[in-house]
């Protein structure tokens, strides 16, 4: 019996979780999370309360909430760029 060699067996989890029909869903998940990931680190970075940054965004502390959710995914674009503004930041998007 052959020993197995080290290293990477099958061809991967994205490609399990393409032949799952999963990878859009769970990179959209990715994706929001570090996003809100971001936005949190940058308000401790600058000491802005939740409740300051919902004022800078003009929305209430429950849309802060859920926008620094990460297990909310369903946040709009216009929302995390503003977000990205409240804190002096920018979003950026590209297509890879």
């Amino acid at each position: 019996m052959k020993k197995a060699k080290k290293g990477r067996i099958g061809s991967g989890f994205d490609a399990f979780l393409k032949e799952e029909g999963a990878y859009e869903a769970t990179q959209a998940v990715a994706i929001k999370r570090v996003l809100a990931w971001q936005i949190a680190q940058e308000m401790e970075s600058q000491d802005i309360t939740k409740k300051a940054m919902a004022e800078r965004m003009q929305t209430s502390r429950s849309q802060l909430d859920r926008l620094l959710d990460p297990e909310n995914d369903a946040v709009s674009l216009e929302t995390l760029a503003r977000a990205a503004h409240a804190v002096g930041r920018t979003l950026k998007l590209e297509l890879s």
